[in-house]
């Protein structure tokens, strides 16, 4: 089973992850390919940070799964918007 602090930290490292990415989409929609490996490496984040809340949700119980869910729909909406964004 997660431990609430492993289920927090993950969260906090995905809002922090998020955050850096919503900063290159908006550094992106206004300056087309001046810093393409900020944009490049902020998506691998987002990436990285799905796989590790997965992974985490797998020994999750049903309250920290609901959490986890919340975040990860948000960290797929930041990544449909960046690769939808035309960079």
């Amino acid at each position: 089973m997660a431990t609430r602090e492993s289920v927090d930290e993950c969260i906090h490292h995905c809002q922090d992850v998020i955050n850096i990415a919503q900063d290159q989409y908006k550094e992106a929609s206004l300056q087309e390919h001046i810093n393409d490996e900020g944009y490049t490496e902020s998506q691998l984040k987002l990436e990285q940070a799905y796989i590790e809340l997965e992974k985490l949700k797998d020994s999750a119980n049903a309250q920290q799964k609901e959490d986890l869910d919340r975040v990860r729909v948000q960290l797929q909406e930041m990544q449909n918007k960046m690769i939808l964004l035309r960079h």
